[in-house]
Order: structure tokens, then C-alpha cells, then sequence
């Protein structure tokens, strides 16, 4: 682990985030869970599939 971490988890020891910003966090993680869930019980979408470049043969 990044020793920057560490100090980041000291300020927020010492200095708690406001309940606003918890929430935010709270909410953007509960946002990327259930984007995780909808991808994993119905799949990602054909549409939404970039096509790849064609890959060179080598000869």
C-alpha cells in the first residue's frame, strides 16, 4: 500500500469528511455496485461493445 494512503486515513481520522460528502461517497460506490450487479445478471449489452482493430497476422 501507497504510504500516501496512510496519511489520507490519519486526516481522516483526525478531521472526519462532513455526512454530506459521506453520502456521496456512499452513494457513487452504491451507483458502481449496482452497475456491477446489472452487468453480472444480464450481461453487457452488444451495442455498447467497441469493435476491436483486427489484429495483424504475422507471417
Amino acid at each position: 500500500m501507497n504510504p500516501l494512503w496512510f496519511l489520507r486515513m490519519a486526516r481522516w481520522a483526525h478531521r472526519p469528511p462532513s455526512p454530506l460528502r459521506v453520502k456521496i461517497y456512499l452513494a457513487a460506490a452504491a451507483l458502481c455496485l449496482i452497475l456491477v450487479g446489472i452487468e453480472h445478471f444480464w450481461g453487457w449489452p452488444a451495442w455498447l461493445t467497441v469493435n476491436g482493430r483486427p489484429h495483424l497476422t504475422k507471417p
